[in-house]
């Protein structure tokens, strides 16, 4: 795993850059783009660093959350060092992957608790991790050529970021069911009817769209604006903390499992994976 205690981020090594303009807007940018933005702990420990830049900058007033490339993230990035957790037995390696996503959830919790409301531009592949992170936005706009999916199950681990619960606070518990347990994808059109997004636009006006829409919420007074964000938040996310501590169980004993194995391996030979609940 990387080293989750450092501040810095070394040049050539961005996941995520960070830019704050004069009207009050940060924009984080996903800058992995020859990679899909695939995600790793690195990611993570980035969105952390600069998510509490940002909390406690009082120029920035609203938050846009875009990528470079054709995909805002495509999931996890396999390739990534540091992937994997070790431990001495399989208990022990159980334990190291359950702190490891509790300290994802802490990571993801800066962002999604921002006093600042966080606008996300989503284009392309929109998956797995990808997709949990759009889900932690305020306000998600997407391009029409978005695709939208939890794949986990398909691999043998449980949706590890709580993406799955996300889902269920906005478009029900019967939907999130519906994506997480069948890894299915969705098009942005199905995404704006389940209310996943809340505005679907040509590619060619997404970043437009989604900065003049963040730049709008920054124009409006901080103090109103943050009070409305927590006063929601509060009110949707009333559950959330003990059901994520579930999550991050559920996903570090799948993620040490032989149908893990299974499923990752099976993905790497194309074919289809054979799993026996071990």
């Amino acid at each position: 795993m990387i080293d989750t205690v450092s501040t810095e981020i070394a040049q050539g090594e961005e996941r995520i850059r960070l830019e704050v303009a004069d009207d009050g807007l940060a924009v984080l940018t996903l800058c992995r783009p020859d990679k899909l933005n695939g995600w790793s702990w690195e990611s993570t420990r980035q969105l952390g660093l600069l998510a509490d830049r940002i909390r406690f900058d009082p120029s920035v007033r609203a938050v846009l959350l875009r990528a470079e490339g054709r995909a805002f993230c495509a999931g996890i990035d396999v390739t990534a060092p540091g992937g994997a957790i070790t431990g001495g037995s399989a208990a022990e390696r159980t334990r190291n992957y359950y702190e490891g996503l509790r300290w994802v959830h802490e990571r993801f919790a800066v962002l999604a608790r921002l006093p600042q409301p966080v606008v996300a531009a989503v284009q392309g592949y929109c998956l797995g991790f990808g997709f949990e992170l759009a889900l932690m936005a305020d306000i998600r706009v997407a391009a029409e050529d978005g695709v939208f999916a939890l794949p986990e199950a398909q691999l043998g681990v449980a949706v590890d970021a709580g993406g799955d619960l996300r889902i269920a606070r906005e478009a029900g518990a019967g939907w999130a069911k519906y994506l997480a347990l069948t890894g299915r994808r969705i098009d942005a059109a199905t995404a704006l009817r389940l209310n996943l997004v809340q505005l679907v636009v040509p590619g060619a006006e997404l970043d437009a769209t989604a900065r003049g829409l963040a730049s709008e919420i920054a124009a409006n007074a901080p103090l109103a604006v943050q009070g409305i964000k927590r006063a929601v938040d509060a009110y949707a996310d009333a559950a959330l903390p003990a059901a994520l501590d579930r999550v991050a169980m559920t996903a570090a004993l799948t993620l040490t499992s032989d149908d893990c194995r299974e499923g990752y391996g099976a993905k790497a030979a194309r074919r289809p994976p054979h799993f026996t609940g071990g």
